[in-house]
């Protein structure tokens, strides 16, 4: 999460995560209700197909005012409401007690914002929050650390026309599996958002996730291993350390703390508005230095941490020793505002490595500031060499008011650039900006996933272009099978560190090339061999629609999607595989896909999915 800058997501983005969040919750409103789409695209159309193929309910397809509609049939009642049309809310069906046992307003069918409801959590959806329904009234409602099964209290912030958004005021009954979270900052921390669900269960969610959105947002017949469907879906892999699995954290530095949940309530008298993310928005600030994580939705408040669970005890060490000594000269180094947009120290970078060698372990601390002042860094420098003598530490600058940890320039300040990991048989260099799996453990299951889904011949002949390959990992783990990889990567520090770690591991047979996969020209792939194999690794976005149409047309005989969002991997594998109008074949056929958790407490999930050519 970046601290300063209000990103915009690109719209193709957009409308898979508004998709998803009707496969996995809104479609489950109760009888006699209208989902409405618009007409212009065949995307509307595909969803209401699909709704009303897989849905558990009986559903009925609706055209009105140029308009497509899915409605649940209610063979009781011909009354029906479209979401959205505030005009013909429902009022008064019950009046509920309040979180501070004051009556609450009448209970409207559609909620209003500030609106305080008694919530009941079915499931859990994209990103990780809670599909809940108003108990009175069976309204959608996603809530933010909510858990399937609890009854809770909620707080309406957000309306969005067929369903609305609530901050979790009180649980009234939790769920079965809820625990003790061990982390200090576990409930106000955006990070793990998961930690009080034991962790079987978060993987049957995870699990469950993926498979709802598989088969509403794609539009594809599922079955689990060994069933009759084309498609197999395999259960979710699951992470052998749920805790010090990350080799990488970013920390910001900061001029506001967020006070933590526990010191609200020392105070005499609290706020008596309820923020739309914390009880804590509204308390004032203690500190005027901070170094941590940015509290949930606020790019200018910094909850102070001394100890991730996440990463590695000696990173957290690092963490508690820069910000005692920064602290403590706070005067000669000041901390980063991002309302003023004034300060020097901005983020705080530190990544964990191993010698392949000898195993031992290997640190950068990434500084980030808003200017070259070295002689103001000197002393850290000094100070943290005499901790941790591995350590290399280098210095990004950035002038950019947004909120990135990326520097136009870097510095080496002591030590080396780069540190090394070890993944699959190979040694990586890792730079200070260069992508690279987080979970290095279980990023080793993952590759040999990835590896099974090729469907090597074994006889070295296939060429496998590798898109979005960042520093190469995967393609250079698959080089010695295979007759060359071809990677393609945006970061030019990436290309190089893959160049690098191909001549590392004495690979020859790999090619990396910079340029920008969502620019595609018509010359692209043109001086390149055809790829048997193609594999893919995008950001959340996913897919841009061009590489997307030029996937369908080259037809390689099979491609690997690495995914890191079930949501819009589900909508390019559903343009890949189907026509526009959704009932047409496709290019390629969808053969598999593998679930994988790699971050253990939160709500991302990776997939591995097999297409094949149907030329």
């Amino acid at each position: 999460m970046k601290h300063c800058s209000v990103v915009a997501a690109p719209s193709w983005a957009m409308a898979a995560t508004a998709k998803a969040a009707l496969a996995l919750g809104v479609c489950r409103q109760r009888p006699s209700t209208r989902f409405f789409f618009s007409s212009s695209s065949p995307f509307a159309l595909r969803t209401a197909t699909s709704l009303s193929s897989t849905s558990t309910f009986p559903y009925a397809k609706h055209h009105h005012n140029n308009t497509w509609a899915v409605m649940e049939a209610d063979h009781h009642s011909s009354q029906s409401f479209e979401l959205g049309n505030e005009a013909e809310d429902m009022q008064g069906l019950q009046s509920v007690p309040s979180s501070s046992g004051k009556a609450r307003d009448p209970v409207s069918y559609f909620p209003k914002r500030g609106q305080e409801l008694e919530l009941v959590c079915e499931s859990l959806a994209f990103k990780g929050k809670g599909v809940c329904k108003v108990k009175s009234t069976g309204f959608v409602v996603l809530c933010d650390r909510a858990l399937p099964g609890e009854t809770l209290v909620g707080r309406i912030v957000k309306k969005k026309g067929s369903y609305a958004e609530a901050c979790k005021l009180k649980t009234i009954s939790p769920h079965d599996n809820a625990i003790i979270p061990p982390c200090l900052y576990a409930g106000d921390c955006g990070g793990c958002k998961m930690q009080n669900l034991a962790y079987e269960a978060q993987i049957v969610a995870k699990q469950q996730q993926v498979y709802d959105l598989i088969l509403r947002v794609g539009n594809f017949k599922l079955t689990y291993v060994g069933g009759s469907s084309e498609t197999h879906f395999r259960p979710i892999v699951p992470c052998a350390s749920q805790y010090h699995y990350r080799n990488k954290m970013e920390f910001s530095f900061g001029v506001q703390r967020w006070k933590l949940s526990n010191e609200h309530s020392r105070m005499k008298e609290p706020p008596k508005e309820v923020a739309a993310h914390s009880v804590q928005d509204s308390l004032p600030d203690c500190e005027d230095f901070a170094l941590g994580l940015h509290a949930p939705g606020r790019f200018d408040k910094i909850l102070h941490i001394e100890k991730c669970l996440l990463q590695h005890d000696v990173a957290n060490q690092v963490l508690v020793t820069v910000h005692e000594f920064c602290q403590k000269h706070i005067r000669d180094v000041t901390a980063f505002n991002a309302r003023t947009h004034c300060g020097f120290l901005r983020h705080l970078m530190i990544r964990s490595g191993r010698d392949c060698q000898n195993g031992e372990l290997q640190l950068m601390v990434n500084v980030v500031t808003s200017d070259y002042e070295p002689d103001l860094l000197k002393p850290l420098v000094e100070h943290l060499v005499s901790k941790f003598p591995q350590v290399s530490i280098l210095n990004n600058v950035t002038a950019s008011v947004g909120g990135s940890a990326v520097g136009e320039h870097e510095y080496l300040l002591h030590g080396v650039r780069t540190i090394t990991e070890c993944l699959r048989g190979l040694s990586f260099e890792i730079s200070a900006n260069s992508f690279f799996q987080t979970n290095t453990a279980q990023a080793e299951v993952l590759y040999k996933l990835v590896e099974e889904a090729c469907m090597l011949r074994g006889d070295c002949t296939e060429v496998v272009w590798d898109l979005f390959c960042g520093t190469g990992t995967i393609g250079l783990t698959l080089a010695k099978r295979i007759k060359h990889v071809y990677g393609y990567e945006i970061v030019p520090e990436a290309v190089a560190d893959a160049c690098r770690n191909a001549e590392r591991n004495n690979i020859h047979n790999a090619t990396f090339i910079q340029g920008d996969l969502n620019k595609l020209t018509a010359e692209f792939g043109r001086d390149l061999p055809s790829p048997d194999i193609v594999i893919i690794d995008p950001n959340r976005p996913g897919l841009h629609p061009k590489l997307t149409k030029f996937l369908t047309k080259l037809k390689a005989p099979r491609i690997v999607y690495v995914s890191c969002n079930p949501a819009t991997c589900a909508r390019d594998l559903d343009y890949l595989c189907h026509a526009e109008d959704g009932l047409a074949t496709g290019s390629y056929r969808l053969v598999s896909v593998q679930p994988v958790d790699m971050f253990p407490h939160t709500p991302h999930i990776e997939c591995v999915c097999a297409l094949e050519s149907l030329k």
